[in-house]
């Protein structure tokens, strides 16, 4: 599965670790949420990166003690029409300051690309390579926006402010 990160196709160095596996002692692991919280100290004190898989119908605040340690949280998407993964997106962001990566996974589709990167999401898992590609194109074709969001981007408002403060010091 592609993973498309900071605008780039990426090599994914995080292993998907299935409940019943054993947690590899060295390397990037991302965990499921149920197998996170059973022991969450002892996994976020492994001496790798570790990251969490987080379902959309869980509360994203039991994971809030417990961001500053993982590197990497990937939201699901069940289902292209379930959008709770953009509000905990957003919460991560915008409410809790997380700033290591944020993930898409699940039904990533290419036409909510833009969403997801306003959301905060700055890593996608893509199910196939041509979405990977088009997704490239797509992050690069919008570059103003009139809303404030999670991805930290100024408002077409504020660049218009911007322009106008520095014409007025000329």
């Amino acid at each position: 599965m592609p993973l498309v990160k900071n605008g780039k196709i990426a090599a994914d160095s995080f292993v998907h670790v299935a409940d019943d596996a054993e947690i590899p002692v060295d390397g990037a692991a991302l965990i499921s949420a149920a197998r996170f919280m059973k022991d969450p100290e002892a996994l976020v004190a492994r001496n790798s990166p570790t990251g969490v898989i987080w379902p959309n119908n869980r509360d994203i605040d039991e994971l809030v003690p417990y961001l500053d340690r993982l590197s990497v949280v990937a939201l699901v998407f069940p289902s292209f029409r379930d959008g709770r993964a953009y509000s905990q997106a957003r919460l991560l962001r915008e409410r809790y300051k997380f700033s290591n990566e944020l993930r898409a996974t699940g039904q990533v589709l290419r036409d909510q690309f833009v969403f997801m990167l306003r959301a905060g999401f700055d890593a996608f898992e893509v199910i196939k390579e041509t979405d990977a590609e088009a997704f490239l194109a797509t992050a690069k074709r919008y570059t103003v926006f009139y809303q404030p969001t999670g991805d930290g981007r100024i408002t077409a408002l504020h660049r218009r402010m911007q322009l106008r403060h520095s014409e007025s010091a000329s």
